[in-house]
Formats: C-alpha cells, sequence, structure tokens
C-alpha cells in the first residue's frame, strides 16, 4: 500500500517536473519503470552535460577498476564511485533482459508515447542487452557480473535517449 501510495505521489509530482520528457521517454526501455527513470534522473540531473556515455559510466561507477603498468594491464571490479543509489536500480532494471527481446502490451504502451527515434533506441537496447546478457551466462560470466555489464551498456541507451531529447528547457516561474 506504501509503494502504491509512494508511486501515486511520484507520477503527481512528475507532472510539474521540468525533466518530464525525459522521464517519459526513459520508461520506453525495458525494465526502466517510473521509480527508476526519476531515480537516475533525480539523481544525475542533466544528462546531456556527459560528452560521451565512457563518462557517465564513469561518474557512476559501473567501468572497471584498473591497475596497470608497462605493459601488464589488470582489471578488477567495478570503481564503484558515484551515486549508488542511481547504480542500484540500474542493476535492477538490468535484470529484465535476461529473457527474449519482445514487445510486450505492457512495453509497447510506454514507447508510443515517445517519439519514434526514442522508440527506435528502445528497441535497438532491447534487442542488444537480451543477446548479450545470454552470450555472457552462455560464456559462464557469474550473474552477478552479467547484470552489472549489462547496467553499464543500459546506462549508455539512456544517455543517447537523453540527447535524442536535447536539454531540458528551464521553465517559467
Amino acid at each position: 500500500t506504501r509503494v502504491k501510495s509512494l508511486e501515486r505521489e511520484m507520477s503527481a509530482a512528475l507532472e510539474e517536473w521540468s525533466m518530464k520528457l525525459v522521464v517519459r521517454a526513459l520508461m520506453a526501455l525495458r525494465g526502466v519503470a517510473l521509480i527508476t527513470a526519476m531515480t537516475v534522473i533525480a539523481e544525475l540531473g542533466d544528462l546531456t552535460r556527459f560528452d560521451s556515455p565512457r563518462q557517465l559510466m564513469a561518474f557512476l561507477g559501473l567501468v572497471p577498476a584498473e591497475a596497470s603498468s608497462g605493459q601488464r594491464r589488470r582489471q578488477g571490479g567495478i570503481t564503484k564511485t558515484g551515486n549508488s543509489h542511481a547504480r542500484r536500480v540500474l542493476v535492477e532494471a538490468a535484470w529484465c533482459y535476461r529473457h527474449s527481446a519482445r514487445k510486450t502490451a505492457h512495453l509497447q504502451r510506454y514507447a508510443e508515447q515517445a517519439s519514434p527515434e526514442v522508440q527506435q533506441i528502445a528497441w535497438k537496447a532491447q534487442k542488444r542487452l537480451c543477446a548479450r546478457f545470454r552470450r555472457m551466462m552462455a560464456r559462464g560470466k557469474p550473474k552477478n557480473v552479467v547484470c552489472t555489464a549489462i547496467a553499464r551498456e543500459l546506462l549508455g541507451f539512456i544517455w543517447a535517449i537523453a540527447c535524442e531529447l536535447g536539454a531540458p528547457q528551464p521553465q517559467a516561474v
């Protein structure tokens, strides 16, 4: 009951928010519903301030740590820098890509609210991330490692959608 109440409050707050278009567009992605979309945008702000998706991934700590010297290159786990709350919701969203890519009625309703360009990005993301999840699992990677890698790539698609929509326009008060 509390979750439903909070979701209603978030929906009401979304209508007055300057980032409403970006949040609605992100909801076209599989695994990204109202809470995830609003959390990512609220925690990270304007994603177009990053020059590339790699910068955004590094900012959020979804890139591997590296200890290299000379010819030796060693990579470790993710750096976990940046906002842990946004990183956590992205990893949770990434679990949805373990299933085959398909356009469900629920997802299609959200996608129809977005522009055709955003719909293309969302479908491309779904096909790529579902296939990548399966390939990595088939190679024997641990589920958590696979899910983190998918979250990193999902963040790249989120950046692409934000850039497609452009920077938010300031609201007049």
